[in-house]
């Protein structure tokens, strides 16, 4: 994919292989999987898999997570962008989500934020998205307060496999 996306301060490029260091440098840190079933990376080549997986996607579904870099120092700070989802979640299939994961060291810098608008500017005004949804466990502050100031309402709150989660969506105000 050959698709670059910019803000004042990150670039929003596809992910590769060679940011499987930098990747598994955040996803191992448990601090970070503190929402998410709270299993951090053990080994790289989960990294690996998960690379192949969101590129595959690309050709697939001509969208994916992409990776985050910061402009001002060229770093990988982690990754953000859209993805199609054709498995189940919250008893909702094929539909678009909005997503982001940074390293902890960028964390309450308004990376995710930056990074979201510009997906949700592509994803309604290039790709013609109709609902933008997405999902936060129900108590991560912070990624709640980053759906929210990007324009997305909780709709529902729902359970898998014993933990809550708020389910929140936005329609595409140009169509």
């Amino acid at each position: 994919m050959k698709l670059i996306l910019e803000t004042d301060r990150l670039i929003l490029r596809e992910m590769l292989l060679s940011d499987a260091k930098a990747l598994f440098k955040m996803d191992s840190n448990p601090k970070v999987h503190q929402y998410l079933w709270n299993k951090p990376l053990t080994d790289i080549s989960e990294v690996h898999s998960s690379i192949e997986f969101v590129r595959a996607q690309y050709i697939q579904n001509n969208i994916g997570r992409f990776v985050v870099i910061l402009k001002e120092t060229n770093e990988l700070i982690g990754w953000a962008g859209l993805k199609y989802n054709i498995e189940m979640v919250n008893n909702k299939v094929d539909f678009y989500d909005i997503g982001y994961r940074l390293n902890e060291k960028f964390w309450g810098k308004g990376y995710a934020s930056e990074a979201s608008f510009a997906w949700l500017n592509y994803g309604f005004n290039v790709m013609k998205i109709k609902v933008m949804e997405a999902a936060a466990h129900t108590e991560n502050i912070a990624s709640n307060r980053i759906l929210q100031k990007i324009g997305l309402k909780m709709t529902e709150q729902y359970m898998e496999d014993g933990v809550s989660w708020n389910w929140y969506e936005l329609k595409n105000p140009n169509l």
